[in-house]
């Protein structure tokens, strides 16, 4: 397969940050074309720089390559200097590892992590000369196969997919190449919608066009219902239960050009059970599956050995909820004590932090802020979203990380939740000025810090909040300029408190591509013929534009913009989503709704008896914690 490299070369000093075009980074794969049988593209459908430390494509690019007869190239999206440039002299969207036509692949596999790259997506297809839509492709075109968290509702782009896989991807990816090898062995026998029909049957692979949609006449869902035989009623999500049989990433890639995140990156566990009711990430990956802290010794060994990273992340869902934090921890810094080797989490929970962890994580690296996420200002608030944290537990941890030492605080919060007022939200402020009270009195110092990160609330299919009716943007702004005033009343202590938050428009957007049907399908084609792109960023998007294809395609139809978002809904209604089996027993998800009205809290299940939400039985599965009572056995030499 020629390479496309050629062409492409001379466009790259006329354009931006050409060195995320050439590849070439360490640990990257080339393989001989036409030695391989199957042959994938996997695409993080935004750029480069954000693409790259993807964990979940990254996973997927060492699995498929370890097979011999097997290659993966990746694919991001380029930047509007490029495309037009491509456009101009005809060059088709290309891999960044051999340069090579995606349009040429077996398989285009893209994951999403955000619906906000819906438009980058359609982008790809049309530059690489693959119908936009799946009905329009022949036996001569990729399989486009999504994943990620948004392929758990992939309603609003079924008719641009051709298939769609919930849930963990390393067994899912190598079970569609066996088919798709088997189906070429074969000679490609009844073309392509016979392998999509054996990919579907497997149970656990969607595609769109096997099933029809009903619509009631207010607009609603009547029915999603297969229209052949062989489909299944539901599809079913993956579940990889033991993550030490797949330490992967096991090279990880290093970057040319700057990424987001420059660090080697290790995932702990997998699933939560904590029960926040606004988190999609957490329902959708249960069960809790921890790697053994043998299994993740050996691979930040594996890795650093292999990348030259001088930061290891220890990434999950809520990293401090390993049994064996402290000993994975502690383990770590002793074994890379006196090399440079940083050790960092994400936001962590304010219940599971303390200053030994904290000591440990800082040890050999520089000590940075530490970020915390109450997500709702006010005790009320925190109750109705299950997140069980007190302002006293707050106070108190803030106060001894200044106390030993740290001089930044950030607080993640989110506006625009289900029964909200202005109260909930001017609490913020109030918080903010107690940590920086509270912090000046533990250190003794007046220069300490504390950042207010806030988010507009998106209610996403799958969760408790899958009914609620979204914030509209006005309210979210008019919340948040309160809330600067707030901050601000105080120059005392306002002027040691950042504020960082987004206007609520380009949320409501993505509520809509959240929780939309396959009518918004038509909404998202429209936005990308009119120059949307890089919707995710604030200078790219565009609220207008959205807002203007809304109305111009749903309002015929009889729905709107606010139909899919601000409107609440029943408990009878049909959800697009409900052919899609995430697990977790709708009946149970309606009664975590009505207790989040009551504002009644839900314990962790890890800990304590079985609420009955459904997925370990279904699933066939169970949760999977220790602790082992196992140790991190040194490194000699270092």
């Amino acid at each position: 397969m020629e390479s496309v490299f050629p062409r492409l070369e001379p466009l790259l000093p006329r354009v931006s940050k050409p060195v995320q075009y050439v590849g070439g980074e360490l640990n990257s794969t080339v393989k001989d074309w036409d030695a391989t049988t199957v042959r994938w593209a996997l695409m993080y459908p935004d750029a480069y720089e954000v693409g790259l430390p993807n964990q979940g494509v990254m996973i997927l690019y060492e699995v498929l390559n370890e097979r011999p007869d097997v290659l993966a190239e990746r694919t991001y999206a380029v930047w509007p200097d490029l495309e037009a440039l491509m456009r101009e002299h005809d060059v088709p969207q290309f891999t960044v590892d051999g340069h090579r036509p995606v349009g040429a692949f077996d398989l285009l596999g893209v994951s999403f992590a955000t619906e906000l790259g819906y438009t980058n997506l359609l982008n790809a297809l049309d530059l690489a000369g693959i119908p936009l839509h799946a009905a329009d492709r022949t036996d001569d075109h990729p399989i486009v196969v999504a994943g990620g968290h948004a392929a758990f509702n992939p309603e609003p782009i079924a008719d641009f997919l051709d298939a769609a896989v919930l849930g963990d991807g390393e067994e899912a990816v190598l079970e569609i190449t066996d088919l798709v090898r088997a189906w070429k062995d074969e000679g490609r026998p009844g073309g392509r919608d016979e392998i999509l029909t054996r990919l579907a049957e497997t149970g656990s692979v969607y595609v769109p066009r096997f099933y029809d949609v009903g619509y009631l006449d207010d607009g609603g869902l009547a029915h999603v219902t297969p229209n052949r035989d062989r489909i299944p009623e539901r599809v079913a999500k993956r579940t990889t239960m033991d993550l030490d049989a797949w330490p992967y990433p096991k090279q990880p890639l290093v970057p040319l050009a700057e990424s987001v995140h420059e660090r080697m990156s290790v995932e702990i566990f997998r699933g939560c059970t904590r029960g926040c009711r606004f988190c999609q990430a957490g329902m959708i990956t249960r069960p809790v599956r921890e790697r053994s802290i043998e299994g993740i010794g050996e691979m930040v060994r594996r890795g650093l050995d292999a990348s030259g990273f001088e930061e290891v992340g220890l990434l999950s869902l809520s990293s401090a909820d390993h049994s064996e934090i402290a000993e994975v921890t502690k383990g770590l810094a002793d074994r890379y004590e006196g090399t440079n080797t940083g050790l960092s989490l994400p936001s962590t929970r304010v219940d599971a932090f303390n200053i030994d962890l904290a000591n440990e994580l800082s040890r050999n690296g520089r000590r940075s802020g530490l970020t915390f996420a109450p997500e709702g200002g006010s005790e009320r608030i925190r109750r109705v979203i299950n997140k069980m944290v007190s302002e006293e537990d707050l106070i108190r941890t803030v106060s001894a990380a200044y106390a030993n030492g740290w001089r930044q605080v950030k607080l993640y919060f989110m506006c625009g939740l289900p029964t909200e007022t202005d109260d909930d939200v001017l609490q913020i402020a109030a918080m903010a000025k107690e940590v920086i009270r509270a912090g000046r009195e533990a250190s003794g110092r007046k220069d300490i810090r504390c950042t207010v990160s806030i988010g507009g609330f998106v209610p996403k299919p799958h969760t408790p909040f899958q009914w609620a009716a979204q914030c509209d943007p006005d309210t979210v702004d008019d919340r948040l300029r309160k809330l600067r005033e707030a901050v601000n009343s105080d120059r005392s202590v306002g002027r040691n408190i950042g504020m960082r938050y987004h206007d609520g428009k380009p949320s409501l957007i993505e509520g809509l591509l959240s929780r939309g049907d396959r009518r918004v399908g038509r909404v998202i084609e429209r936005v990308w013929r009119e120059g949307g792109r890089f919707d995710g960023w604030s200078e790219h998007f565009s609220y207008e534009r959205w807002t203007g294809a809304a109305a111009a395609e749903l309002e015929p139809l009889g729905v709107s913009l606010a139909w899919f978002t601000t409107r609440e809904r029943t408990e009878e209604e049909v959800l697009p989503w409900d052919h899609l089996d995430s697990g977790l027993d709708k009946t149970w998800l309606w009664d975590d709704w009505q207790d989040a009205l009551d504002e009644r809290e839900l314990e962790d299940c890890r800990w304590t008896p079985c609420f009955d939400c459904g997925v370990c039985p279904a699933m066939g599965t169970d949760i999977e914690i220790g602790p082992t009572g196992r140790k991190l056995l040194p490194l000699t030499p270092v």
